[in-house]
């Protein structure tokens, strides 16, 4: 994780953008760090890929600034600011070499012939695509172009790379494959990448954080693990990963605990400091839970801090996890759970009466 003190390479001021009558954005305000893979994460029409487009110079913004190392970037064209963008089509050029794709930009800056010949091999070699120079375009696989696209993005030494869902074409297989050596490279050079993508999978396995976007606007701005913990209300929580709502009411507040009475769980203590200091802990009125953090157990000598009953509605067997459908007592709406498949463990059938456990530290608390 990149260290929280490292200087922004990126500066984000209030930044509005309007479509005529329609506002893509309202009043955007961000810094991203030098070094950082940082992602804009949303759903289609977020106004994520606008925001990349404004930092990138193709859009003006309406209102609001974007500084880049410190300069601002005001009425400076796209093509003159420290950035290139990798797009989710590649854009690679069909009738130009692989060779010839990678060192176009280097040649409308009239370098010599040897120059561009020896960056060329360099970014090539980096992105492990030396042997496949002269391919032609139609000769590359879906991986081998986006390896061409980024090579010809980084051949340009920029500050900032933006990549605008450059995964999206790829196979499941090889898109797993490609996050994984995207963000390895991106920490071997130490550049800036921005990444807009609407998959939450991908965003947390790549960034160092990630801004999570709906309707023009910043929801929430945090690392993966705290997106993932502790998400700021139900929409965030509901969009990155797996949610398990349920009522609760506040029975009281001390300096310590707040003490919740949950919808098919009980009463339990929470530990104040596990609830952001600024919320309005009257105003709760409902709990989150992730499927991993409740567990079937196995026999009554299991241990758990709270213990409910319920019984297996169905069941989704994925290899290496199984996700239960559980109704547990005095609670009609189903909970997922998710459970290891772990040498000696069965999957349990539909139906089974089970013993769930569970724990205060598991415990998000919302408002509506």
């Amino acid at each position: 994780m990149k260290d929280t003190h490292t200087k922004p390479m990126i500066v984000i001021d209030q930044v509005v953008k309007k479509f005529g009558s329609f506002t893509a954005l309202h009043g955007i305000s961000a810094e991203i760090r030098e070094g950082e893979f940082f992602s804009l994460l949303g759903p289609s029409g977020c106004g994520k890929t606008t925001l990349l487009r404004v930092i990138a110079g193709f859009e003006p913004p309406t209102k609001g600034k974007v500084a880049i190392g410190g300069k601002d970037m005001s009425g400076i064209p796209a093509n003159s600011r420290p950035t290139n963008m990798v797009f989710q089509s590649y854009a690679i050029f069909p009738h130009l070499n692989v060779e010839e794709n990678v060192g176009y930009g280097l040649k409308t800056r009239k370098m010599s012939k040897a120059d561009i010949a020896r960056d060329v091999a360099e970014v090539l070699k980096l992105v492990d695509m030396e042997s496949y120079g002269k391919r032609k375009a139609h000769e590359l696989s879906g991986g081998q172009r986006q390896r061409v696209a980024l090579a010809r993005a980084l051949v340009m030494r920029p500050e900032v790379i933006l990549l605008d869902e450059p995964l999206s074409a790829l196979d499941k297989k090889l898109r797993d494959q490609m996050q994984v050596e995207l963000r390895s490279l991106q920490r071997s050079i130490g550049i800036t990448f921005i990444l807009v993508t609407h998959d939450q999978e991908e965003a947390l396995i790549m960034s160092d954080r990630i801004a999570v976007m709906f309707d023009g606007r910043i929801e929430q701005l945090d690392t993966p693990e705290g997106l993932y913990r502790r998400p700021v209300n139900r929409r965030v929580a509901s969009f990155i990963g797996v949610m398990n709502f349920l009522p609760a009411k506040v029975l009281g507040v001390t300096d310590q605990h707040v003490k919740l009475d949950i919808a098919a769980l009980g009463q339990i203590d929470v530990p104040r400091h596990d609830i952001d200091p600024a919320f309005d802990i009257e105003a709760v009125d409902t709990i989150g839970v992730r499927p991993e953090m409740f567990t079937l157990l196995a026999d009554a000598d299991d241990t758990a801090q709270m213990k409910v009953q319920g019984e297996v509605v169905d069941s989704e067997y994925y290899g290496d996890m199984t996700y239960y459908s559980v109704r547990l007592a005095g609670h009609d709406t189903p909970v997922t759970i998710s459970m290891r498949n772990t040498a000696g463990r069965s999957v349990v059938p539909p139906g089974s009466q089970v013993t769930v456990g569970w724990g205060a530290d598991s415990i998000v608390v919302f408002k509506e």
